[in-house]
């Protein structure tokens, strides 16, 4: 099943730069660069869109359509599609050879399934405006993919090479939870983005000043309601984002210091103390990134490398998680 393998590792490869574009495209405000879907007014590519972009640029100049917004929402959307057909790809292969992979063909179709809900969540995130409810689900069915690529991959290496783990069963549960709270922190994050609050506080370590400031708990974590408004349809105030923000952070404090007593269990393991140090280096490089981002005001790429960085940190997790289940 070499060519099952591949596919695998195309599609993670894929993945990873498709996440990287989604967040690419929703920190540029490029999300309703095509307002349609899944082409750009009708049409496959912007350049046959022209006219149209033309006509709405001559009413709304300073509107959220533009020739260079519409070719980087459309350049995701053809990474998408092109993951898409990959994950079909894999599935067709995973069904056919079922007695031949690791794990059977219920990964495989499960993942099938997610990228579908993945194109229902890409349409929603236009044609409900980019209210963040949908906008932070459809960064974590990515990183869903993101992981059940890399589990599968994982597994069908493991399988191919036949390489075997000590048994660390002391290491399973620390190992989840660590999971989990990244997982959480993701979804916070992307609450953040989607909200537009990353600059709701512009110093660190405190946050407009003081390390309590006016926040509002009630409105800012209303699921159920459009972007910059509350669930009445006022608008979302400042207090709101704030609380956003500083749950986030605190959040991220909690995941770092849960990790870095994972750390320190890792390099006393056997065989894990690489994996230790990787996981390490990559939680330090998210705190910096994060604290980059406040302190200079958001730059496209920091804030860009801070979502890569999250996926890759998630990475760093799965894979534990994968070799203390693993014998």
């Amino acid at each position: 099943m070499t060519q099952y393998r591949n596919l695998i590792l195309a599609a993670l490869v894929l993945t990873l730069v498709v996440v990287s574009l989604g967040a690419y495209v929703r920190l540029s405000d490029a999300g309703l660069g095509c307002p349609d879907w899944p082409g750009c007014y009708g049409k496959i590519t912007p350049l046959h869109a022209a006219e149209h972009i033309d006509a709405e640029l001559a009413e709304r100049p300073d509107g959220p359509v533009s020739h260079a917004k519409a070719w980087k929402e459309m350049v995701h959307r053809y990474a998408a599609g092109t993951l898409g057909l990959l994950v079909l790809g894999i599935a067709a292969l995973g069904w056919r050879g079922r007695r031949e992979t690791a794990g059977g063909p219920g990964l495989p179709m499960l993942l099938l399934g997610l990228i579908v809900f993945q194109a229902l969540l890409g349409m929603w995130t236009v044609t409900q405006l980019l209210k963040p409810l949908v906008v932070t689900a459809h960064l974590l069915g990515g990183m869903a993919t993101l992981s059940i690529l890399l589990w599968l991959w994982l597994r069908e290496r493991g399988q191919a090479s036949h390489v075997y783990f000590a048994r660390v069963d002391h290491l399973r549960a620390s190992a989840t939870l660590g999971l989990v709270l990244v997982i959480a922190q993701i979804a916070l994050g992307g609450w953040v983005s989607s909200n537009y609050a990353a600059l709701a506080c512009t110093d660190f370590p405190l946050c407009q000043g003081v390390w309590m400031p006016p926040m509002d708990f009630e409105h800012s974590f209303t699921l159920h309601r459009e972007l910059g408004e509350t669930a009445a349809g006022d608008l979302l105030p400042m207090a709101a984002l704030t609380a956003i923000h500083w749950v986030h952070r605190v959040m991220a404090l909690i995941v770092t210091v849960y990790l870095g007593w994972l750390l320190l269990r890792l390099l006393r393991t056997p065989g894990y103390a690489g994996m230790g140090m990787v996981i390490g280096g990559l939680l330090m490089l998210q705190v910096a990134l994060g604290i980059g981002n406040v302190l200079l005001s958001l730059p496209l790429a920091l804030a860009v490398a801070h979502n890569g960085g999250a996926a890759l940190l998630l990475a760093s997790l799965v894979w534990l998680n994968y070799r203390v289940r693993r014998r």
